[in-house]
């Protein structure tokens, strides 16, 4: 960041200040997430004593998301930053650094097991191969009932005075997360192994798959900012039509032309839309978490009993 951008952030910082007064930051603190799920863990978990800003909103994709001057004015306001961790934006600490942010940062996924991708592979900078990491982990309610543990932690450290509320919030979320995953276990449970197989438009299912025993498969990689390659679509357009699958879905974030063509050379429908990167717009199916698993669930429930 520029001398002179940073003179006009500090600036641009000041006079919110003046507009805003000095009671807001005193009524709610101020916390900022990275994207949108994490944001709605953050409102969940600090209630009323909370104002969250998200970088990342609805329906965006934060594997290719740029920054911009507004994000940085955000982070420098905020006492606490939180962030999903596992490689999945990378951007958000740069971003705090540039902006000179002196407050605390929480990853969220911090003690979650990570899901390596085993067929998704990269080069280090000296040439050899290794797997990358999962970063979708919030994709099991198990993994999220450490998010918020970890959130509501860091919320009371901000925050000593709420650390009643925010405990008494983390637990009620918990028992929510609990009935969520017996539920999804419950769904997938009727439906025939042989049968728990799906088409998507990117590998974000991993620690889902691995939760519910369903199989995911993707022409895309773990992020979405690369086209997979026409022998790849062919390959996966010969297993659809040799296994029969019938699941196929695109995510709310991702260019749909891709998996619609897919379907189309495949001869299957193309089912309604996923949300697994980003909530969706406020008053559609998907805009908490617990309504984004719900949809999730049910939508891939239906398709995989059409196989």
């Amino acid at each position: 960041m520029s001398r002179v951008f940073r003179k006009l952030l500090a600036a641009g910082i000041a006079g919110a200040a003046l507009l805003s007064g000095a009671s807001f930051a005193a009524d709610k603190l101020p916390v900022v997430a990275s994207f949108s799920i994490l944001g709605d863990l953050v409102r969940v978990v600090g209630g009323e004593r909370v104002s969250v800003t998200t970088l990342v909103g609805p329906d965006e994709d934060a594997h290719v998301f740029e920054p911009r001057p507004a994000d940085a004015k955000a982070i420098v306001q905020s006492r606490l930053l939180v962030v999903n961790g596992l490689g999945f934006e990378p951007w958000a600490q740069k971003l705090a650094q540039s902006a000179g942010y002196k407050g605390q940062t929480v990853t969220a996924s911090q003690g979650v097991k990570p899901r390596a991708m085993a067929a998704e592979k990269g080069h280090d900078n000296k040439g050899r191969q290794h797997e990358e990491t999962d970063p979708h982990a919030w994709q099991n309610p198990d993994n999220v009932v450490l998010y918020v543990r970890n959130i509501s932690a860091a919320l009371s450290k901000a925050d000593p005075a709420g650390s009643a509320v925010y405990q008494a919030n983390t637990d009620a979320y918990v028992k929510d997360l609990q009935t969520l995953d017996a539920w999804a276990k419950a769904q997938f449970t009727a439906i025939p192994a042989a049968r728990r197989k799906v088409i998507t438009s990117h590998d974000a299912f991993g620690y889902f798959a691995a939760q519910y025993q369903v199989k995911f498969l993707a022409p895309q990689g773990v992020s979405t900012d690369a086209e997979p390659g026409a022998k790849e679509v062919a390959q996966l357009i010969r297993q659809i039509q040799r296994e029969k699958i019938r699941a196929v879905f695109v995510e709310n974030m991702s260019n749909p032309r891709l998996l619609a063509q897919l379907g189309k050379d495949a001869g299957v429908t193309v089912g309604p839309a996923l949300y697994v990167d980003a909530l969706s717009a406020t008053g559609s199916p998907a805009d908490s978490y617990l309504k984004l698993m719900r949809h999730n669930v049910t939508q891939l429930a239906l398709g995989m009993r059409a196989n």
